[in-house]
This record gives structure tokens, C-alpha cells and sequence, in this order.
């Protein structure tokens, strides 16, 4: 009778074969986030139109993403997982509307990180479902996110007004000028608030992971749906104040088709599943975080380190306070995982906030 491996053996076996899995989630994150720097120069060097931009790059993504799906085909889905992946594309909408202007407005950085407001989503779960016990935890978690977007908009993570930075400072009036303030940093923080919404409604509706892709691309036809409107009223608007012609640029249109909008979703998906590694957590914002110190200094932005560390660190302290909860359930469903290895299904629909 063979004897069982020691914990530590199967942990450690794991961990090696997770290895791939978490080289690919860094590098599928790495490519997005650089999509979103070369978003951003187009941007702000064409002045192109957010709305327009958004939906010319969700029309390739959601007809790639029916062919890839193909939503039609095997088992026939239910009006109860239609209908709501249909609303989750009005919400996905509003997300990248909301989300392209915080960029255009706010810069990347500032951007990406405000992705990670859905966190507040665990907060607002202990206050629904009356976990007391952890709600003082989630409140500090939330006041730590609060400061750190606070910061950022102060500018501690440019070089020129950080606190923190050795370059010489600007005048007043110029600093002024350049301070974002909180009422340019909660449109990207509304839209991190919203992705994380649609995030919770996609893992309600789909049990299986297959089910989650096909209703995915019903998802995002639906925002091409809902945005059409939108951006043909940007379009007729924009043409009667300017008559000029913007230049177009492929590597920023096909960089956000490919890994701003597909691999995106297949990287993030991978991590869920194999990883257990939610989009709001501190893991996923320390691979962010690096990714955006590499992209910062190729692209030659205005950036301080220490600035961004410090708003980084405090925004993943917050995060981790905020999903408290969440993330001692999973550590006790983990466990017994080791021994029996059947609570694959249990763990790929982990409670607020995404």
C-alpha cells in the first residue's frame, strides 16, 4: 500500500505547474496595459474621439469574439442567461465610455489603477448581507483606497509634483494646472466600479466556464449594440464642428482589439480558473503595477517611482482589507482541495467584489 505525498510535496508540485499559467497572466496583462499606453499617445496626439475609437475597436472584438463562441451553437441558452448578459452589455458600454475619457483625462496610470475601485463592491456586500464582524475591516480597506486615489490626483505619481520627487518643482499656477483633482479621478474610479459590476453579473449568470465565454460574446455585441447609437451621434456632431481629417493608427487600433478587448478576457479567465486570482486583489494589481513602471519609463511619461509605489502600496492595503472575507473563504475552500481536488466549481465563483 503506497503511502500519501506530504502536503508540502503537493503544494509544491502545484505551485510548478501553476508557474506557466501565472507567466502567461503577466504577460497577457503586460500587452494590455501597453495597449493602453499606445491608446492614450494616439489619443492625445490626434484628439480623435473617445466614442468613436471605442466603438470602431468593439466592432472587430465582437464579431471575433460570436466566430470564436459561437453563442448559437450547442446548447440553447435560456432567456435567464440572455437577458442579463444583454444588460451586462449596456453596463459594458457605459464602462468603456466612462473608462476612455478617465484615460483621456487622467492619463494611464491613473487609469488602470482606478480599474481597481470595484473593490468598493465588498464593502457594500458586507453592509447587504450583514457581515458585521468584517465590516469595520472593509471600511478601513476603503478609506486606504480612498487616500490612494486621493493622492493621484494630486499628482504624487508624476515627477513634477510629487512630493516625493528630486526634479526641481513648477511654479503654483502651473502645479495648479496640472493637478487632476477628484472630480476628473472618479469618472475612471465609476468605471472601475462599473467593470467590476459586470464582472459579478457574468459570474452569476454562467456556472460553467464554456457557458461564460458564449455569453461573453453576447455581452460584448450587445455593448457594440448599445454604443452604435452613441457614437453616430458623436460622429455627426464632431463633423459639423471640425472638418478635419485625423490620421489613423493601426498598431493603436489593432493593440486594443487584440489585447485590450480579447486577450484581456481569456488571460483574466485563465487567472480566475487555474489561479483563483480575481481581477481586484492584490496579486493582480502587483502584476499591474509592475507592467505599468516598465511601460512609464519606455514611453518617457512623467513619472515618479517612489510616488507610484506609495499610491500603489496603500491602494493594495485597501484592497486587501476590502475583499477580507472573500479571501478567507477561499483560503479554507483551498484546503481541502489538496486532499479531494473537487472544488473546482466552488472556486471559480468567488463572492464580491470581483
Amino acid at each position: 500500500m503506497m503511502s500519501p505525498r506530504p502536503i508540502s510535496e503537493v503544494r509544491g508540485s502545484s505551485n510548478f505547474r501553476q508557474t506557466p499559467l501565472q507567466i502567461i497572466h503577466i504577460v497577457g496583462n503586460f500587452l494590455r496595459i501597453w495597449s493602453v499606453y499606445s491608446m492614450y499617445r494616439y489619443l492625445t496626439q490626434t484628439g480623435a474621439s473617445v466614442i468613436l475609437f471605442i466603438f470602431s475597436c468593439l466592432v472587430p472584438s465582437s464579431i471575433l469574439f460570436l466566430l470564436l463562441q459561437k453563442p448559437w451553437k450547442g446548447r440553447s441558452l435560456s432567456n435567464t442567461q440572455v437577458v442579463p448578459s444583454v444588460i451586462n452589455g449596456a453596463i459594458t458600454a457605459l464602462y468603456f465610455i466612462l473608462w476612455g475619457k478617465g484615460l483621456k483625462s487622467c492619463g494611464p496610470l491613473s487609469a488602470i489603477l482606478a480599474e481597481y475601485s470595484g473593490a468598493v463592491l465588498g464593502v457594500l456586500s458586507a453592509v447587504l448581507y450583514g457581515r458585521r464582524g468584517h465590516l469595520w475591516k472593509k471600511v478601513g480597506g476603503l478609506i486606504a483606497m480612498l487616500a490612494s486615489f486621493y493622492f493621484l490626483s494630486q499628482g504624487w505619481a508624476l515627477a513634477t509634483l510629487s512630493p516625493f520627487s528630486f526634479k526641481d518643482s513648477l511654479d503654483s499656477e502651473v502645479q495648479t494646472e496640472q493637478v487632476l483633482g477628484m472630480s476628473k479621478m472618479m469618472v475612471p474610479i465609476l468605471a472601475g466600479i462599473l467593470s467590476a459590476l459586470r464582472r459579478v453579473i457574468a459570474r452569476r449568470v454562467s456556472l460553467k466556464n464554456q457557458l461564460k465565454r458564449r455569453l461573453h460574446a453576447i455581452t460584448i455585441a450587445s455593448a457594440t449594440s448599445f454604443l452604435f447609437p452613441v457614437a453616430m451621434w458623436d460622429l455627426i456632431i464632431g463633423s459639423s464642428d471640425s472638418n478635419m481629417e485625423l490620421p489613423f493608427s493601426a498598431w493603436a487600433f489593432l493593440s486594443t482589439v487584440l489585447f485590450g478587448i480579447i486577450l484581456v478576457f481569456y488571460v483574466d479567465s485563465i487567472a480566475e480558473e487555474k489561479l483563483h486570482m480575481v481581477f481586484s486583489s492584490p496579486r493582480h494589481l502587483m502584476a499591474a503595477a509592475g507592467c505599468i513602471i516598465v511601460m512609464e519609463i519606455a514611453y518617457k511619461m512623467d513619472f515618479s517611482l517612489a510616488g507610484f509605489l506609495i499610491c500603489s502600496s496603500i491602494l493594495g492595503i485597501g484592497i486587501y482589507e476590502a475583499t477580507t472575507l472573500e479571501r478567507g473563504r477561499k483560503d479554507s475552500l483551498q484546503k481541502p482541495e489538496i486532499s479531494n481536488g473537487m472544488l473546482d466549481d466552488e472556486l471559480e465563483m468567488p463572492s464580491l467584489p470581483t
